[in-house]
């Protein structure tokens, strides 16, 4: 277990891993894997450093060469502490087990996709919603089409009022004509009556 400044990891993160492998190497190991474990406040100030970014480094060495990395990292600028611990019972699923921090990441990564999924979602939903608006304006709904046969309902009751009105003015007139020419008929169907010769008494 590596331990540097947490400043120095955040702003040369590549510049801190280098100089872990750099001493790794000088010491002949062979790097099996090298993760960020965790990002945390120190119990106490080292070298002026409050917090701390731990990385966990599994490797393979000669156990006479341990000491040698243990005094290189003492020497060394970027790396503040290292923990040398002999894991040989240890399996390789132990080893590939996710770390505080790449489990933080996961689900970061996780929260991050199911946003994204979300706002597909709601983009998709919208789209669809104003595809059904215009459908909606041009077939009217039975609301709309009760209202139209009421106006058109009323519409046919006033032209037959018109009509009825009409009617009525023109009654008077025509009935007047009518008595008329009844009349005038009468008259001229009494006439041959009129014109035989009439018997009296004195004759």
């Amino acid at each position: 277990m590596f331990l540097v400044d947490s400043s120095r990891a955040a702003s040369d993160w590549d510049g801190v891993n280098a100089a872990i492998k750099r001493e790794l190497d000088r010491a002949g190991a062979e790097i099996v894997s090298m993760n960020k474990w965790d990002d945390r406040k120190l119990a106490y100030n080292i070298r002026g450093t409050e917090r701390g970014t731990y990385i966990l480094c599994y490797f393979r060495a000669d156990g006479q060469k341990i000491q040698g990395i243990e005094k290189a990292v003492q020497l060394s600028e970027k790396i503040i502490r290292v923990l040398i611990l002999s894991t040989e019972q240890m399996t390789k699923e132990d080893i590939e087990k996710d770390t505080p921090a790449t489990k933080a990441e996961k689900e970061k990564e996780k929260a991050a996709s199911e946003k994204a999924e979300k706002a597909k979602k709601a983009q998709i939903s919208e789209q669809s919603d104003e595809q059904k608006e215009p459908a909606a304006e041009e077939s009217p709904g039975p609301e709309e089409a009760q209202k139209a046969e009421d106006t058109l309902t009323v519409e046919d009751i006033g032209q037959a009022g018109e009509t009825e009105q009409v009617e009525a003015k023109k009654t008077p007139e025509e009935t007047e004509k009518t008595e008329k020419s009844e009349q005038s008929e009468g008259v001229e169907a009494e006439e041959p009556q009129d014109s035989e010769p009439k018997v009296t008494l004195d004759e």
